[in-house]
């Protein structure tokens, strides 16, 4: 059996080694997804906050002063989770569980495919070339 740091030089890796590291390559797309929403969240919710504060001025020009006061007391100043703001769960988010998880799917494609990226892709475009290939010899020849 090769030893870890001789199969991590290999240009072939297995289809158990392939299959691990695409996991962990689709692991963190979907994280930078869920990064894109946290980013959609962090902006919707400014901007439904600018109508609120908008609102806060209308309904005091129109006499309701007891709920322009509700918005700028009670609404407009607080967090959207246990009083954090979005910028802030975003921030803790990119800084923290994305930064992590990055470092670690750049220490497993260093591990396991020499740095590769998208390994199990590369070899389904070998594979389908080559039987394309084959094919195109077939048809030749007949």
């Amino acid at each position: 059996m090769l030893s870890h740091t001789m199969k991590s030089q290999s240009p072939d890796l297995s289809e158990e080694e392939r299959e691990a590291l695409h996991s962990v390559e689709l692991g963190l797309e979907w994280l930078r997804r869920a990064h894109g929403d946290l980013v959609g969240v962090h902006h919707k919710t400014g901007h439904a906050m600018d109508h609120f504060e908008r609102a806060e001025g209308q309904l005091r020009a129109c006499g309701y002063d007891e709920l322009a006061d509700a918005l700028r007391c009670e609404y407009l100043p607080r967090g959207a989770i246990d009083d954090r703001w979005t910028y802030d769960l975003l921030e803790r988010f990119e800084e923290g569980f994305l930064s992590d998880l990055t470092g670690f799917e750049e220490r497993a494609r260093e591990e396991v495919a020499d740095g590769r990226r998208h390994v199990a892709e590369r070899h389904q475009e070998r594979e389908w070339r080559e039987r394309a290939r084959e094919d195109g010899d077939t048809e030749r020849r007949r």
